[in-house]
């Protein structure tokens, strides 16, 4: 089995190491290009346009499943990335887990980058998952550049202004950008209010690595040997991992599993 992922950056590391966790024995392509990264503040038709040479990158190496492994590009991209591979490679996108956490009956906050905050899409998923609830917003202007660089200063800057943006009633945040992610037990630990009980973070890793395997018609398979192998392309030419995915604990585990070759 050959799962792809693709991302502006290292968001992908989260759903690539959630695949990895279900089938150690899965072949990986991880397709970025972080020259043009982010690809927040972009035209939708941009970011479409770097989606798709992302995409038919990692299409290049005949994967089963390609995982969108970023929000902005499914929010703009997705139709695009389906009509120009499916039904040859099933396309799984990223959506913020605003259901499950509006499942969760408490206020919630959906952190997420200033282009995402507040638009359309957002709304309407806001709207259809959340109707009724207590839902705050908090553009976190910095946060997915300052995690792409790992720039453990601008990393907590970021997180501070964020945490200072949310309602001390909170007991649960989405993660609404796949490189939040990476950082997430630093951002519960910027949220968290003595005396309350613990914060309930909502990512989308293990949903997407869930829906990949459903969608090869896969089962996961832990304990199966770790014999994954690991491609990295950059910008569509093989490479390895970039040396800050190595400060993550989701970019150590995919290296130490199966070395990029």
């Amino acid at each position: 089995m050959k799962i792809a992922l693709m991302d502006s950056g290292i968001g992908l590391l989260a759903a690539a190491a959630a695949v990895r966790r279900l089938r150690p024995d899965a072949e990986l392509v991880l397709s970025s290009d972080p020259g043009s990264m982010p690809w927040g503040p972009r035209t939708p038709e941009d970011v479409t346009a770097r989606a798709l040479a992302v995409a038919e990158a990692a299409a290049a190496h005949r994967p089963d499943a390609l995982i969108v492994a970023c929000n902005t590009a499914s929010v703009h991209a997705l139709p695009a990335l389906r009509a120009r591979l499916e039904p040859g490679i099933p396309v799984i996108g990223t959506v913020p887990a605003i259901k499950p956490a509006a499942a969760g009956g408490g206020p919630f906050a959906i952190w997420a980058t200033p282009a995402t905050t507040g638009s359309p899409y957002q709304r309407g998923l806001i709207r259809e998952f959340a109707d009724g609830a207590s839902v705050t917003e908090v553009p976190c202007p910095g946060l997915a550049d300052a995690v792409e660089h790992a720039d453990q200063a601008g990393i907590d800057t970021a997180i501070a202004a964020a945490a200072a943006r949310t309602p001390d009633d909170v007991t649960t945040v989405v993660l609404g950008c796949t490189h939040y992610e990476l950082v997430a037990e630093r951002i519960r630990a910027a949220v968290q209010r003595p005396g309350t009980a613990p914060l309930v973070l909502h990512g989308s890793a293990g949903a997407v690595a869930a829906q990949a395997l459903r969608r090869t018609g896969e089962a996961a398979a832990p304990q199966a040997p770790e014999q994954g192998t690991l491609t990295v392309l950059l910008g569509g030419r093989e490479g390895v991992l970039p040396a800050t995915a190595l400060t993550y604990d989701e970019g150590r585990l995919l290296q130490a599993v199966s070395p990029a070759r």
